[in-house]
């Protein structure tokens, strides 16, 4: 093991990614680089050492990241942005040839956990418990959709099959009331009538969308460890209040059937490395799935607070590290709740 360990992380601007540097500092072995596409990222202002690098979209992306870590003697590669996954999974072997690890699955996994109807598909083959759901390609096939999940009696859900960051997430039901929406909600909501998002929808090119129906039961973020498929750590989180999408409070629960449900799908798709996946109840009280990061979420710095820190597990997992049992303890039933702070530059 190189001492220190010198860890390139990108996505330095993400939501989540003054967590994940928090994570990683917690180690002195680790010798810790952040790297953005935008100089002006807030983890630049929360590690001594930055870099700018190309964005995925870059046909140099890959070339300017092996040649920075040749450079500068990188170890291990972590990355935040959906975006680059499959970049860096698809060049694994050139990096690995090279004696740095990149902390993804492999590329076949990621190409499918990122397209959510190719997903659900994937899953529903290997006899994994879904929602009921369609995948469709027109307006007429959303209205048969909406139909067959019990519109209007019932609500429904639809998103893009590729989106990130609650992108096109929708939940249609026609007992909304869109006065109270307008004036006593934030504009961030869910929440749409199916005759706007049938308007929404029929004004321009139809994107591929999955049509599923609604859960109305708690929901919980799940962190996940695992090992090419074998699930080493699962870490179940309530989400008690979002803002935007991503969670403000939450507690950890012990919930086995979540547990042993998270463990089918990551063997199910051959997940590594830290994992997020996202589940909800349905009528029933059964915890479904709503879709996959096959990626470090960036609320996972809560596990600090309950004695677990899932990114600096992955390091030393993929690194060969002695790993304290303590480590693997889960204080569960502790509560979080996180808030805004600032850099200044």
């Amino acid at each position: 093991m190189p001492d220190p360990l010198h860890i390139l992380m990108t996505g330095a601007g993400a939501p989540g990614a003054a967590g994940i540097i928090r994570c990683l500092q917690q180690d002195a072995q680790i010798k810790l680089t952040v790297a953005d596409a935008d100089e002006h990222a807030v983890g630049r202002f929360l590690n001594k050492s930055f870099l700018k690098l190309p964005y995925a979209s870059d046909p140099n992306f890959i070339d300017a990241i092996f040649e920075t870590c040749i450079r500068d003697d990188v170890h291990l590669i972590l990355p935040l942005v959906t975006k680059e996954l499959c970049s860096l999974a698809e060049h694994k072997e050139k990096f690995d040839a090279a004696g740095i690890k990149v902390l993804v699955s492999s590329f076949d996994a990621i190409e499918i956990a990122n397209n959510k109807s190719a997903c659900y598909q994937f899953l529903q083959k290997k006899g994994i418990a879904l929602p009921e759901f369609f995948v469709i390609h027109n307006t007429e096939a959303f209205i048969h959709a909406a139909f067959e999940l019990g519109h209007p009696q019932r609500s429904f859900c639809f998103k893009p099959s590729v989106s990130n960051g609650s992108r096109g997430v929708r939940i249609v039901s026609d007992s909304i009331n869109e006065i109270e929406q307008l004036f006593d909600q934030k504009p961030y909501n869910l929440f749409i009538t199916y005759a706007h998002a049938l308007k929404i929808l029929s004004s321009g090119k139809f994107p591929e969308l999955l049509v599923s129906a609604y859960l109305p039961g708690d929901e919980y973020s799940v962190d996940c460890l695992a090992d090419n498929g074998k699930a080493l750590l699962i870490v179940p989180r309530l989400r008690i209040k979002m803002i935007n999408g991503i969670s403000v409070a939450g507690e950890f629960v012990k919930d086995e059937p979540i547990i042993d449900y998270c463990k089918q799908i990551i063997s199910a798709l051959n997940l590594h490395g830290n994992i997020g996946i996202q589940v909800k109840r349905n009528e029933a009280g059964a915890a479904l799935l709503l879709e996959i990061n096959p990626r470090v979420q960036g609320t996972i710095v809560a596990g600090l607070g309950a004695g677990i820190n899932l990114p600096l597990l992955a390091v030393k997992q993929a690194m060969g590290m002695p790993v304290d049992p303590s480590e693997w303890e889960v204080q569960w039933g502790t509560r979080f709740s996180r808030y805004w702070s600032e850099v200044y530059y």
